[in-house]
């Protein structure tokens, strides 16, 4: 880049001598003046530079954008397609594009073909798996310091960030597009994102899980959710446990080892959906098993009082998703305690609604 820039400038200075254009756009996730601070100039030409930040595509914008393949090519985009890009990527110019891109271009080539909601959510899967240049850049940027900073707390669901945050982390990690505030709170920018984030971080200890999804399917092709949690505290007890401390978001690794351990086995035919925020207090976990939805909160035991407060919290969970089950994974980190005591199944009742809480 830098070399590039100096090319540039290099080219302006002659422009008397040697055509060039009057002017450059650069397109990516930082500013140029981030790039090139070694100049010693508020502008790396000794002209006017100005920053432009790209805003978010309405909804309305990307039924217009699907409008025009659909002018030029004649294939359709169902109604169900159109909300699954607005709703996957949430207006994100680059992701709106790709999603797009990859379901005409490689789910459904051929063009008498409609677009529909599966192609869309195959294109994701794709663009996640593939890691393109996009999202290569996301996950580069997850090991930065001062991300971590952030993500790390929001990862654990925790209320308030770390001693060690600047709020200068916070808009960096703002300006990058990883994090929006959306209704007072902060949260990560889109659903793509919520899924790259925790599954590139685990990428490696997934790997080396060897649980097959066909041993938690029942005859009848339902997800058997008891049997996967009680596989779940067999693992955090043998391997899970050391595997958690080697993550760089340490104080994260056991939220981390336990989406690392519930994608190994979803991967084989559902979906995970993660809602994490700073200010959330929680990690909201959902597993879509075809029409089958299990609802999982994830908490750090601190206290007595903590289990209580993550019943409400899951309570309300439950509430906005019109469900009466749900699970609580309870994580007692104390040395002092043995496994004996911390590895437990019950059952209570939470306001009519049945929680199964499942200690580690």
């Amino acid at each position: 880049m830098v070399s590039f820039l100096t090319q540039i400038r290099a080219g302006y200075i002659a422009r008397r001598q040697h055509a060039f254009p009057s002017s450059v756009v650069l397109v990516g996730m930082r500013t140029v003046r981030d790039v090139v601070s070694w100049l010693g100039t508020s502008s790396p030409f000794n002209i006017s530079a100005e920053a432009v930040s790209l805003g978010a595509f309405s909804q309305a914008d990307v039924a217009e954008l699907v409008g025009q393949h659909t002018a030029a090519t004649g294939q359709l985009f169902e109604p169900e397609a159109i909300s699954t890009i607005w709703n996957l990527a949430q207006g994100h110019p680059w992701l709106t594009n790709a999603l797009a891109d990859e379901a005409v271009n490689h789910e459904a080539p051929d063009r008498n073909l409609p677009i529909t909601q599966k192609h869309i959510e195959a294109a994701k899967e794709t663009l996640i798996l593939e890691r393109r240049s996009h999202i290569d850049s996301l996950v580069a940027r997850l090991h930065e310091p001062r991300i971590v900073r952030i993500l790390a707390p929001m990862l654990q669901g925790e209320r308030a960030i770390s001693e060690g945050f600047l709020q200068d982390d916070l808009a960096y990690a703002v300006d990058m597009g990883i994090l929006r505030l959306c209704q007072g709170q902060y949260e990560v920018d889109n659903p793509i994102y919520r899924e790259v984030i925790p599954r590139a971080l685990t990428f490696e200890q997934q790997t080396q899980i060897q649980e097959p999804t066909a041993r938690y399917v029942q005859p009848n092709g339902e997800l058997d959710v008891p049997k996967l949690m009680a596989a779940w505290q067999v693992f955090w007890r043998t391997d899970g446990h050391l595997a958690a401390e080697g993550f760089g978001y340490r104080e994260a690794g056991p939220h981390l080892m336990l989406m690392a351990f519930l994608q190994r086995v979803i991967n084989g035919g559902g979906q995970i959906h993660r809602e994490y925020g700073l200010g959330r207090g929680a990690l909201d976990i959902l597993i879509q098993w075809k029409s089958q939805r299990f609802a999982i909160e994830v908490k750090l035991r601190r206290d007595n009082h903590t289990e209580g407060l993550a019943l409400a919290q899951l309570n309300r969970y439950l509430d906005h998703l019109g469900l009466g089950e749900g699970y609580l994974v309870l994580f007692d980190l104390r040395k002092e305690v043995e496994w004996e005591e911390k590895l437990t199944t019950r059952t209570v009742d939470v306001l009519g609604k049945t929680v199964h809480v499942v200690g580690c």
